[in-house]
């Protein structure tokens, strides 16, 4: 291996192998878990959420059943998922909703 391109050939060749393996090899079971199994405590709901409210205001929504929440040892935790659905929840319908909601309504009467 004088030549400097047989270098750069051999290492080609090896990292084009342990790129084959990696695609090829099965992923780890911890990889293929839904994000939306992540646990909030209370700091880091209030960083996921996109209007950044503080913590009294969540305390708010906690105690008028708002959000939804798990408590456990004195903590309130808060599941991705969950907290993913009730901000769905929360859309606003567009006047055309509206309007195809009033128009199946009116012709079953």
């Amino acid at each position: 291996m004088n030549n400097p391109f047989d270098l750069i050939d051999v290492r080609l060749s090896n990292i084009e192998t342990l790129l084959l393996d990696l695609k090829h090899s099965p992923k780890d079971h911890t990889e293929q878990q839904p994000e939306t199994n992540h646990w909030f405590d209370l700091p880091e709901l209030c960083n996921y959420l996109p209007d950044k409210p503080a913590k009294p205001t969540v305390y708010g929504w906690v105690r008028t059943g708002l959000i939804p929440c798990h408590k456990g040892q004195k903590k309130l935790r808060f599941l991705k998922s969950e907290i993913d659905q009730w901000l769905k929840s929360g859309k606003q319908k567009t006047i055309s909703e509206i309007e195809a909601e009033a128009h199946t309504y009116l012709s079953k009467k």
